[in-house]
């Protein structure tokens, strides 16, 4: 019966990393397409998102069919828990990703400003994504402490972005609109990177049985 239970959630385990991988496929996607100003690239971002709305239902169903049909002890039980609580935040990256290719789709070809920052926003935020996942299927305490503590990295980025941008719309206010486009891709990423925080701490419960705000 506990061969039966290891080998469902090594299966866990693995639609959890496919579902963080195309977590990261998404957000690099929004963000080539944010740099190369491509539409089509933008296009390609609604599709993968609604994997991830699939993954996610059939991550659920296996947790909930674990929970029911078996008997964890306490750390299984953290775990599935954990991974039930992870995909939320997953499907929400998927979501936000979206919303920034929409916002792109809106800015017929015209470069961003703050290009440099934006690009490094969005690989840090990936990289809190990637990290996050490998912290939950290592067990890894460090590696998700270290993605919460990485967080700062992109509100800090967000920080210098939106200073710019505020600089811009008073420079030009004529260009506001745009202006206000941009800092909502911004913001975007750097919920993107909340979400990835989120998962860490799941992370920690699912090992301590501690969480931070509980």
């Amino acid at each position: 019966m506990r061969s039966r239970f290891d080998e469902q959630l090594a299966l866990l385990n693995k639609e959890l990393i496919e579902m963080g991988a195309l977590c990261e496929e998404v957000i690099k996607l929004a963000s080539e397409a944010l740099t190369e100003r491509s539409a089509a690239l933008a296009a390609k971002v609604a599709p993968l998102d609604s994997e991830i709305d699939q993954k996610e239902r059939t991550i659920e169903s296996m947790c909930l069919k674990l929970l029911l049909q078996q008997q964890p002890v306490a750390k299984d039980l953290r775990q599935i828990s954990a991974a039930l609580k992870m995909i939320t935040d997953m499907e929400r990256i998927g979501d936000q990703a979206e919303d920034i290719a929409e916002i792109i789709s809106f800015l017929d070809g015209r470069p961003a400003e703050n290009d440099d920052l934006m690009r490094e926003m969005a690989k840090a935020t990936i990289k809190m994504v990637t990290e996050s996942v490998d912290a939950y299927v290592k067990h890894d305490i460090m590696l998700a402490e270290k993605v919460v503590a990485y967080d700062d990295t992109v509100d800090d980025y967000f920080d210098q972005v939106k200073r710019r941008l505020i600089t811009k719309i008073a420079e030009e206010p004529a260009d506001g609109e745009y202006a206000l486009d941009l800092l909502m891709i911004a913001k975007y990423f750097e919920r993107i990177g909340d979400h990835a925080v989120n998962i860490a701490e799941w992370v920690i419960f699912s090992v301590t049985g501690v969480h931070k705000e509980v």
